[in-house]
């Protein structure tokens, strides 16, 4: 018997629904433990009961799962610890029920070389004074079950860019279903999604999430990823957080990311803006290689100079400028005060490390 593993199969979920429908102890809740695995990009997850309400994930047990099947263990010595850091309230299974986000630990107590996230911590903790907010823009395109973007003809291309960004029309957008799905989830379960929008290439979709402050960020982002993947399972689709999708002349996928410091959002902040700019320009390349998982390799196909990017050797800033690596919005050169858009990060980057990088250059100067 042959699998074809590019055709997933679908299931009645009227018939699941009959079942989730059941009534639930109130002593039990379900907590779906989260994790990202050794690709640094893919995330993995499985359930365990509790008999209580968790309200603060120290609450939680430690748990482990086999990371030798994550690419984060040989066989031979594969457990991997799972430290519960956010919890969020679980729009697939309501009630009570909750899913986990969890850091990674090997055998000895130290963070797996995917857990960006305990560094991220720290950087954090040291520059609290400054009170560090983010926004992050995360592009992504959906594909259907076959890998072909989500909408496309089979054997061709759709028109070219132009009506697609922020459209209406069958004949324009692609896959809005599951956009308004994954909106209320997040919203749900308790994540600062701030918007969303159709994104320039058709089948690509664009959602913020924030402000946060400091780590936030990062548990917020990877946590609505978790819930855009989950949602997508429901329709049948596949997500995609590649950089550059479709080679040619169609827009890559980002992950611009606004930030800014209490100074900055002060009176005069954009001079406090402009210095941090020159900062960034002197770290180029360890911003590059911090912005997508595989130091700059994927960001490569997307940051070309064209289709509204900076070409990936060189730095550059302007206002409303979003060919720039940074981008100071026209209000903020106007009222002098807000955050910067940096719009180098790739769409499949660990927003753990880009908010620490941020940070270490523009606030602690290391």
């Amino acid at each position: 018997m042959v699998f074809n593993l590019s055709q997933p199969t679908s299931s009645n979920k009227q018939t699941l629904m009959k079942y989730l429908s059941l009534p639930q102890p109130e002593t039990k809740v379900q907590c779906m433990y989260i994790w990202i695995d050794g690709t640094g990009e893919a995330l993995r997850a499985k359930t365990k009961t509790v008999n209580f309400i968790p309200k603060h994930p120290d609450e939680l047990p430690i748990w482990n799962y086999d990371g030798s099947s994550t690419y984060q263990a040989e066989g031979s010595n594969s457990d991997i610890y799972l430290h519960p850091v956010a919890i969020y309230r679980d729009p697939f299974r309501g009630g009570n029920n909750k899913l986990v986000l969890c850091e990674t630990y090997k055998y000895n107590h130290k963070p797996t070389e995917s857990n960006k996230r305990k560094a991220c911590v720290e950087a954090m903790e040291r520059a609290k004074d400054q009170h560090p907010w983010f926004g992050i823009e995360q592009e992504y395109t959906i594909l259907d079950s076959d890998n072909h973007p989500y909408g496309w003809p089979k054997n061709g291309f759709p028109g070219p860019q132009g009506p697609y960004y922020c459209g209406v029309g069958s004949n324009k957008v692609y896959g809005r279903d599951v956009v308004e799905a994954h909106y209320r989830s997040c919203l749900y379960a308790g994540i600062m999604i701030a918007g969303s929008n159709a994104e320039v290439m058709p089948a690509q979709w664009e959602y913020q999430v924030g402000p946060c402050e400091g780590v936030t960020i990062g548990d917020d982002l990877w946590m609505s990823r978790f819930i855009l993947q989950r949602v997508a399972e429901d329709f049948n689709v596949i997500v995609s957080f590649d950089p550059k999708p479709i080679p040619g002349d169609w827009n890559g996928a980002g992950a611009h990311t606004n930030f800014s410091t209490k100074a900055m959002r002060e009176e005069d902040g954009l001079t406090e803006i402009e210095k941090a700019i020159e900062l960034l320009a002197l770290n180029h390349t360890r911003h590059i290689m911090a912005y997508d998982p595989n130091e700059g390799k994927d960001n490569a196909r997307r940051l070309t100079g064209q289709h509204e990017t900076s070409s990936i050797h060189d730095f550059s800033a302007g206002v409303a400028n979003r060919g720039a690596s940074i981008r100071i919005p026209r209000q903020v050169a106007e009222e002098r005060m807000g955050y910067l858009e940096d719009r180098r990060p790739s769409s499949n980057c660990d927003p753990y490390a880009v908010a620490e990088v941020m940070v270490r250059t523009i606030c602690l100067g290391l």
